[in-house]
Parts: structure tokens; C-alpha cells; sequence
């Protein structure tokens, strides 16, 4: 969404590294460049008014003068004022003391409404809650279906006493807010501790759309007001944003289609412009593409800093701990890496969702995006694929593959035989590198890690060569001549003398076995 905002801003932010002190024409020319980017990205001009001369300010105070990287300073300066405008910390839910917590969605129609109290739904159940969904739309057609159909696919009832509309040529005949008042009365039948009313949704801004809403929230008097919008439609996300809240004075904003490819920077003006903090984002088509909205994370994706936060959260929510403990248990005991567990961990990243969308929240994703945009998110099937065509013999001990073996592995997977051999080739380096750090070698070619190619293995590497290297002999006549003496002395065996005591000295008349040193320990002392 932000991709053409966060490639300027990192653009000019380049600009500046390097420099020792900033000058004011520095700082003139980067806000310039900054003021551009925020309106290509359809920011709106207040807003881009308010966050420029902001930022302008604190770049030519004493905060940027006197720190040590200028360059640096200008960007925590951004990235703190993005905080700002797009709402400052992250908001929750308020839930209600005595349940069920009422939730209303309020929005245009297409806006995705509908998807989104699915979303919502699964979300609240896998926090422990027990939601209720309530079909209040019974003006578009198949609305009551969908959300059913949603209800269904994330485990959570639906109140539905009206069909709804089967098609637009039907008149809508039931009462949105007597089915809005019913829907909390069962929710405290059930038991259910929080209820999520869908409301239906205009094309345009109309009386009617804003007296339904209206009349819906004096009906239930819900907890949170949530308006929901879409973050591909520009400038009028502003101007839809103020009407909502003057009509239904929502109490926070959850922006979709997070996931699309427009510019995107409407949705930065709303919660500057309204007040109204935005608490979720919908970053995808599958109920589980749901999350909260952090300021700070979202702001440091577009500065293209990532979001490593969230990709721990994610994996910390996905992974098998149970399936972590035995892999460990094996590193533990030395035992070999199959491709048993390659597959096992395959899965383990499947589970996590897109790897797409989590190389992305990686930091400087930006300059490999395009090679993350050509990234096929089927090669984990294909490998899966692969590995699943193998008999568990051929799992546990690669090498007996053959060639006749890896045409059988092929045919049964659908893929060429040089897709079969790159994978047993990729993974007998995996395998190599898991024997490695069993054994407590480290990471093969990691710098600064134990093993081959890092800092350690390159010491060890030097000392080898310098071990078999020829010493060059001193200038100083009686050093050399001491030097040849040792030389021949080695050659013909002799054990050259090694001056006794501490480290700090030596001691006179030292007698070793008064320390009661194991046997043979007298070599070391060169006794």
C-alpha cells in the first residue's frame, strides 16, 4: 500500500548520509522533497501542512545542531512525527463491564463491512472471547447470506431473523434497528460477552444511510463505534471520515484493503483530521488477515525500518512449541537433520501465513522488493510435493536417492528431475550446517560466528598457514644466532629449557611436585 511513499521518502532520506552538519537549505531542500511525497501519496494538504512545518522546526532546532549524525536525527524526527498523525500509541478495544460488549461497524457500502466483522469475530474468539455477529444490512442483496457464510468459516454464531435481499430489484421489508435490539437480547440470552452489529452501507453519503445509523446506535448504545474504510479510495476517505462522525460520532477507524497497490496516504489523514485513532487494519482476503494497528510499527514500515515486532508476534502464535522442543531435543543429542524435519519446519512457515508479506516487514525489504514481488508463494507446495513423493526410507537416508529413484520422485510430484536434484542439493547443505552447529561449530560463513568463513575459522585458517610458513630470521646477529641454535636444537629432538614461575616472574628453586600435579603434568612446566 505505502510501497510509492516509503521508495520517495527513503529516497531522500539517502541524501543525506555522509553530511556532518545540515544546512538550512539541507533541511529546506529534504522537507521539499518530503512535502512532495506525502501529497503523491494522496495525503491531504492540511495534514501535509501540519506534518512539514513540524518537522521543519525540529530540523533546524538544537535537537538536529547539536547530535552526532544529523542524517540520522532528520529521520527519527519523521518517523516520530508519522507516529503522530497516524494516531500516536495503539488503542483497544474498550470492553464493557457488565457484557456483552456491543460493537457497531458503520461505513460505506464495498468498504468490506461484512468481511471484516468475520475478521473481527475470529480475531475476539482467539483472544477467549465469545462473539456474536447480528445481520443488521438488509438492504444489499445476499448481505445476511455473506455474513452467515462468514460466521460459518470462523466458528462464530450469527442472529439472522430477517433474509435480507436476494437482489437489487427486491424492497427491503424488515427493520434493521429492531433486529440490531433483538441481537443484543439474545447475546445476554446466550451468554455471548460481546456482540458485532453490521450495518448497511451506501454508495453515497445520504439522510437516510446517517438516520438508520444513527437510530441503530440509540437502539443498542454500543461500546465502540467502528468505521470501517477503504484505504484504496483517495481524498474522499476525509470527507467520508467527517460525515460519519459527525452523523454517528464513531470512536475509531479500521482501514481495509491494506493489501492493494494504491497510493494509500488517505488513509494517514484520517485519524489526523477526525480525532479518531485507527485501532484495525485488514491486510487481505482470508479472515485471518486481521490485525491490531500500531503506529509506531506501521510508521517504521514505511520508512522501510520493518516491523520485526509483528513477525514475532506472528510466529509466536503460529509455531508448535511441542515441535520446537524436538528439534531441539535432537540438536541436543547430535541426532542427524531428515527431511522429515525440513518438511515438519516447512510447515512451520506455512503456518505463519504469506512469505511474502513476512519478508516484507523485514528492515530494507524495499531493495529487494521486486525480487519479493516475483517471489512464488507455490514453491512450499512444490517442495512439499517433493518430499512427500519419497518413500520414509528415502526421508531419513537421502543419499540412496538415485537417478532412477529421483525420475520416480518427479513423476509422482509433477516436476522436473532438476527441481528434485536442486532440492536434495539445498538440503544436504542445510544438513551439513544443522551437523555443524550440533556439534557446537557455529554457522558455516556466518562473520563473527565459530565455524568455516566466520572470524574464528579465518583465525584458525591464518594460524595454519602460519604454522607451515617459513619464520623469517631476526636482523640482529646474536637473535639469530640464538634462533639457529633452537632451530637445530629442535631438529635433533632436544627439549628446549623453559623457565619456570608465575607468570608475573620468575621463581628461583621451584619444585613442581610440592603442587601435587596429576601424572605427566611435569612435560607442561618443562621439567
Amino acid at each position: 500500500m505505502f510501497n510509492s511513499l516509503s521508495d520517495r521518502l527513503t529516497a531522500t532520506f539517502k541524501n543525506l548520509r555522509g553530511k556532518g552538519r545540515l544546512s538550512e537549505a539541507d533541511v529546506d531542500a529534504t522537507v521539499r522533497e518530503i512535502r512532495r511525497a506525502l501529497l503523491d501519496a494522496d495525503v491531504a494538504v492540511p495534514v501535509v501542512r501540519a506534518f512539514t512545518a513540524q518537522v521543519k522546526e525540529r530540523a533546524l532546532g538544537l535537537e538536529v545542531s547539536q547530535a552526532l549524525n544529523p542524517g540520522q536525527q532528520i529521520v527519527k524526527i519523521v518517523n516520530e512525527e508519522l507516529v503522530g498523525i497516524l494516531g500516536g500509541e495503539t488503542r483497544r478495544l474498550r470492553l464493557a463491564k457488565n457484557p456483552p460488549t456491543v460493537i457497531m461497524l458503520a461505513g460505506l457500502q464495498g468498504a468490506g463491512k461484512t468481511t471484516l466483522a468475520g475478521k473481527l469475530a475470529k480475531w475476539l474468539k482467539g483472544q477467549g472471547h465469545s462473539p456474536l455477529l447480528v445481520a443488521c444490512d438488509l438492504q444489499r442483496p445476499n448481505a445476511v447470506k455473506q455474513l452467515q457464510v462468514n460466521g460459518q468459516r470462523a466458528g462464530v454464531p450469527v442472529f439472522a431473523p430477517h433474509p435480507g435481499v436476494s437482489s437489487e430489484f427486491e424492497a427491503s421489508t424488515g427493520n434493521p434497528v429492531d433486529v440490531a435490539r433483538q441481537g443484543v437480547a439474545e447475546a445476554r440470552t446466550k451468554l455471548h460477552d460481546v456482540v458485532i452489529v453490521d450495518t448497511a452501507g451506501r454508495l453515497g453519503i445520504d439522510a437516510e444511510l446517517m438516520q438508520q445509523a444513527s437510530d441503530i446506535r440509540d437502539a443498542v448504545n454500543p461500546d465502540e463505534v467502528l468505521f470501517v474504510i477503504d484505504a484504496m479510495i483517495g481524498q474522499d476517505a476525509v470527507n467520508t471520515a467527517q460525515a460519519f462522525n459527525e452523523g454517528v460520532n464513531f470512536t475509531g477507524v479500521v482501514l481495509t484493503k491494506l493489501d492493494g497497490d494504491a497510493r494509500g496516504g488517505a488513509a494517514l489523514s484520517v485519524a489526523s483530521v477526525t480525532g479518531k485513532p485507527v485501532m484495525f487494519a485488514s491486510t487481505g482476503e482470508a479472515l485471518t488477515d486481521f490485525e491490531v494497528f500500531h503506529p509506531d510499527r506501521m510508521a517504521s514500515r514505511i520508512l522501510d525500518m520493518g516491523d520485526i515486532l509483528t513477525l514475532i508476534e506472528q510466529a509466536e502464535k503460529a509455531w508448535d512449541k511441542d515441535e520446537a522442543a524436538r528439534m531441539a531435543k535432537k540438536f541436543a543429542d547430535q541426532e542427524d537433520f531428515t527431511l522429515d524435519d525440513f518438511l515438519a519446519q516447512m510447515q512451520q512457515i506455512r503456518n505463519m501465513g504469506s512469505m511474502k508479506k513476512m519478508l516484507m516487514m523485514m528492515p530494507g525489504a524495499a531493495n529487494m522488493r521486486e525480487q519479493l514481488e516475483n517471489f512464488d508463494e507455490r514453491e512450499i507446495d512444490r517442495v512439499e510435493a517433493i518430499v512427500r513423493s519419497m518413500t520414509p526410507h528415502e526421508r531419513v537416508a537421502p543419499k540412496i536417492i538415485n537417478g532412477s529413484r529421483r525420475a520416480r520422485i518427479a513423476r509422482g510430484s509433477g516436476v522436473h528431475v532438476s527441481e528434485v536434484n536442486g532440492l536434495l542439493e539445498r538440503f544436504g547443505q542445510a544438513q551439513k550446517m544443522m551437523r555443524k552447529m550440533a556439534a557446537g561449530g557455529g554457522i558455516p560463513g556466518m562473520p563473527g560466528m565459530p565455524g568455516p568463513g566466520g572470524f574464528n575459522g579465518g583465525a584458525r585458517k591464518g594460524k595454519a598457514n602460519a604454522k607451515g610458513k617459513k619464520k623469517p630470521r631476526s636482523g640482529n646477529p646474536a637473535k639469530a644466532a640464538q634462533e639457529a641454535a633452537a632451530a637445530e636444537a629442535r631438529r635433533n629432538g632436544q627439549r628446549t629449557s623453559v623457565p619456570t614461575g608465575a607468570a608475573f616472574g620468575q621463581q628461583e628453586n621451584f619444585d613442581p611436585s610440592s603442587l601435587n600435579l596429576p601424572k605427566g603434568f611435569e612435560k607442561f612446566l618443562g621439567k
